[in-house]
């Protein structure tokens, strides 16, 4: 423990807040609240706990912490909650992969609200619905809405004539003025209906309008409105009564050696509507009752809806904070109840079978897999005729636009699966400014093998054809790694040159060991592509920030620390500009003006 680490763990206040654990990289590895500061951060530290070896793992690694102080636990639950979400520690228990969850996004903070998906959940006063987590679903849903209601789709409102969609009765053309703004909106409240579940209500507008309209001789929309009645009474019939009334969200939690899993089920109005299930990270050692906690602060931190009612399948940690902060955010008292008997136990357990069943299919799919990529790894090694299986194969391929930030990436595959741990990527220094491929793949396995760092690979594939596999092999060569073969993958065909044939090897179309050998240049590339796209992103940030008063290069760099990318810089407001470090309310102000001022 360093002399700063102590001289922080002796000052830490009787406060309630939040702790940030970093390592020798200052990067944060755990985020954590507490009651009691100084009694919570200390109690990582004192040896006589009996910790778990998660526990012992993060403290060995701790090197320095921050702290928050809040006002209240309820504060420091929220700040909790966004820092998780906002800095992904490796040392929290996460939804995996939660930041790309789609929602459907009805943009009611615009006239004539349109209907679409989105990844982002912003605070500009439109409708958000989700997360889900079967992008496929959510496309599905979109199509039946745009099929049940005549929704805009363009973005321009500007028309001269009516598109299409109006001819075909697909859109009501709100961009030429042909509907009224109130009949749009009561065809927007539906659509908010529908896809909160509640599609009974849905129905019985529906068929209110077109009673109305039958009574006014409009004939032709009571039409329309007729087929929209029957396609909702359909799906209607299909959500079955499982409680009473009320709207509850039923909680499973699952866990094997394949990971865990939590299922939720939707009841709206006394009907089951719909469900999600989501896999957790970073469990394995934790207490079924930790990531229950877990999982409920993520989710509904980024839920679009709240029910007055969560059912649980055990009880949580801190059951009455985590109430008050779930009514608080719903403005209306919500329940964490455990069911012990009746309907909503059997709910409970059917929502646990269900967080089983996908545990069951997940580790099925992943037994599959090994098995075909370990077959696929053998009939690769047999076709290439090596004198062992290719256990490990490491490829290599260079990307860049006219020799500007050049880069290279090296991906790694162990009995046929990505093994992204060793993955590694190379800003090239040899080519910057002019093009040449052939001297990047050189530059860039002379990095990897003139150390020979072991584990050495079984194969090496270098992305290209002829020219780059000489390139690469003689270097290869060069630094003693005579018995490590090597193959060339040209871009076009996939055909593969091995060293001294003159005829490429083609593999059958449909070879297992074609689709693996894709696979890996597929990984490679992209590997690859998303560094350089990285690099160009953030030079084109500093290019832009240079334009701004008072923004110098210590500046740029913090700000592109903590956004990341212009659009997060874009959407911040003048608060979180300045609470970079290096920055005050000034320049702030300086860099939110430059941004909103842009045409």
């Amino acid at each position: 423990m360093t002399t700063e680490l102590e001289e922080k763990l002796q000052h830490l206040p009787d406060r309630p807040g939040v702790y940030l654990m970093k390592d020798t990289q200052d990067r944060i590895i755990y985020v954590g609240k507490a009651v009691v500061l100084k009694n919570r951060v200390r109690s990582y530290f004192q040896s006589s706990r009996n910790h778990s070896p998660k526990v012992k793992a993060l403290v060995a690694k701790i090197t320095d912490l921050e702290y928050i102080v809040t006002n209240s636990e309820i504060e420091a639950l929220i700040l909790e909650c966004n820092l998780i979400k906002k800095h992904r520690p490796k040392y929290n228990i996460s939804l995996r992969d939660d930041k790309t969850y789609p929602y459907i996004k009805v943009t009611t903070n615009e006239a004539f609200p349109r209907v679409v998906v989105t990844r982002k959940v912003l605070k500009d006063g439109a409708r958000y619905f989700g997360p889900y987590t079967n992008a496929g679903a959510v496309h599905d849903t979109i199509h039946l809405l745009k099929t049940l209601f005549p929704l805009r789709t363009c973005r321009q409102m500007d028309a001269k004539r009516p598109c299409l969609q109006y001819h075909i009765k697909r859109c009501l053309a709100p961009c030429t003025q042909q509907v009224d703004s109130k009949v749009y909106d009561e065809m927007i409240k539906a659509v908010c209906l529908f896809l909160e579940g509640r599609s009974d209500i849905v129905a019985k507008n529906l068929r209110n309008q077109m009673k109305e309209a039958v009574e006014d001789l409009e004939f032709e929309r009571a039409a329309q409105l007729r087929d929209q009645l029957a396609a909702v009474e359909k799906i209607t019939e299909k959500q079955n009564i499982v409680t009473g009334s009320g709207d509850q969200d039923v909680i499973g939690l699952a866990r094997s050696s394949a990971g865990t899993c939590v299922q939720v089920f939707f009841v709206r109005s006394g009907k089951m509507v719909g469900r999600e299930h989501f896999l957790m990270t970073g469990s394995e050692e934790e207490e079924d009752t930790a990531v229950l906690s877990a999982f409920l602060k993520q989710y509904y931190s980024q839920a679009a809806f709240i029910p007055r009612e969560v059912l649980l399948p055990l009880a949580v940690e801190e059951p009455e904070l985590l109430s008050s902060w779930l009514s608080d955010m719903k403005q209306g008292k919500v329940v964490l109840e455990v069911p012990k008997r009746g309907t909503k136990k059997d709910l409970v357990a059917m929502a646990v079978g269900n967080a089983n069943t996908v545990l069951q299919e997940q580790a099925e799919k992943i037994r599959k897999d090994e098995h075909a990529a370990e077959s696929a790894m053998q009939e690769l090694s047999v076709k290439l005729g090596l004198p062992r299986p290719a256990y490990r194969i490491e490829c290599f391929d260079i990307s860049h636009i006219q020799g500007s930030e050049t880069v290279a990436s090296m991906v790694v595959f162990e009995n046929g699966l990505p093994k992204k741990n060793d993955y590694r990527r190379y800003k090239i220094k040899s080519a910057e400014g002019k093009p040449d491929d052939f001297l990047s793949m050189q530059e860039v396995v002379l990095r990897r093998y003139r150390q020979a760092a072991e584990p050495l690979p079984d194969l090496i594939v270098i992305d290209g054809g002829k020219g780059q596999l000489n390139s690469a092999l003689e270097v290869i060569r060069g630094v003693g790694l005579d018995d490590i073969p090597v193959v060339g993958l040209a871009k076009e065909f996939e055909h593969i040159f091995c060293p001294g044939d003159s005829q490429p090897l083609i593999l059958p179309n449909q070879s297992q060991a074609l689709f693996l050998i894709q696979r890996i240049r597929d990984e490679a590339h992209r590997f690859a592509i998303t560094y350089h796209r990285k690099l160009r992103s953030k030079r084109n940030l500093v290019s832009v920030l240079d334009h701004i008063p008072g923004i110098g290069e210590k500046r740029r760099k913090a700000l592109w620390q903590h956004f990341g990318s212009l659009d997060k810089m874009k959407q911040a407001e003048v608060e979180e500009l300045a609470a970079v470090p290096g920055m005050n309310m000034t320049a702030a102000q300086a860099v939110f003006t430059f941004f909103h001022r842009q045409p």
